[in-house]
């Protein structure tokens, strides 16, 4: 073995090494909030705590109507805290569901060292809690981009009324070897989070909303998520849409107020034939 030869092993390691160490930097872009810190909204709203273990607390925002038609657990995004996702519970709100968006651990107020496991179990917890509240009939659960993992994992273990994922990833491996392609990833990442296999457990109706300009996630992910769930799941492409951007679309509002009415076979329908026109 020549000296260039050892010298790129090395490096190789090296960097293996190195991602291995780093990678929540780069998967997690949390807010951090001061304990004390006060949300305001002009709507009703409650503040929540979630204590799952010792020294690790939950906290959240349960943004409420009188007569609600069921609730939507909302699992957000790799960046922020709940305090910049909650503009995004009027779309639910105003179609008459009280909306719960909780915070990972080490975002906003939350507090815990994250792994795969522990996130996927404080999901379980959250919603074994908001079920004594809520029948499961009553319970959509909705994840969008880095939450569409931890959704449809929670989705495939429980019985919700239906499953809304925005801008999924196939799996969180795959979608980082397009990144590192040249690192043992199934050795070094520690977070797989397999929404291909997961979903294909899901019984109740999914809806996938994903952007067909994603430059993040690709929206082939969406198509290769349907296909390993096809009966149940509809595809909802928005043309031309990115991966920050889908709430600047009409469609996507237009497309989540009949998922939320109930209007499946409208859905069905339109979002089959654009499903076909992409392909």
């Amino acid at each position: 073995m020549t000296d260039w030869t050892i010298i790129g092993v090395a490096v190789y390691v090296g960097i293996s090494v190195l991602v291995y160490f780093i990678q929540e930097y780069f998967i997690f872009k949390p807010e951090k909030l001061p304990e004390n810190f006060e949300y305001k909204y002009d709507v009703p709203f409650e503040e929540l705590f979630f204590d799952v273990e010792e020294d690790v607390r939950l906290n959240g925002l349960h943004f409420k109507l009188k007569s609600p038609d069921g609730l939507v657990i909302y699992f957000h995004g790799n960046t922020r805290s709940i305090k910049g996702w909650s503009k995004y519970a009027r779309d639910f709100s105003r179609n008459n569901f009280d909306v719960v968006m909780v915070d990972y651990r080490g975002y906003g107020k939350s507090t815990g060292k994250r792994s795969e496991k522990a996130l996927f179990h404080d999901s379980q917890f959250v919603y074994n809690k908001l079920r004594t509240k809520f029948p499961e009939d009553k319970i959509i659960i909705y994840g969008r981009s880095l939450g569409s993992g931890f959704a449809t994992k929670l989705a495939s273990k429980n019985h919700p009324k239906m499953l809304i994922l925005d801008a999924p990833y196939y799996s969180f491996s795959q979608l980082t070897s397009r990144f590192l392609f040249f690192l043992p990833l199934s050795i070094i990442l520690r977070f797989h989070i397999r929404t291909d296999i997961w979903i294909k457990y899901v019984k109740c109706p999914i809806y996938i909303i994903h952007g067909t300009k994603d430059r993040l996630i690709p929206f082939r992910s969406s198509v290769r998520l349907r296909r390993e769930a096809p009966l149940n799941t509809r595809l909802i492409p928005i043309h031309g849409g990115r991966h920050n951007d889908l709430p600047s679309f009409a469609e996507y509002h237009n497309h989540l107020d009949e998922i939320l009415q109930d209007k499946h076979d409208v859905i069905f329908d339109k979002s089959l034939k654009d499903f076909l026109d992409y392909r």
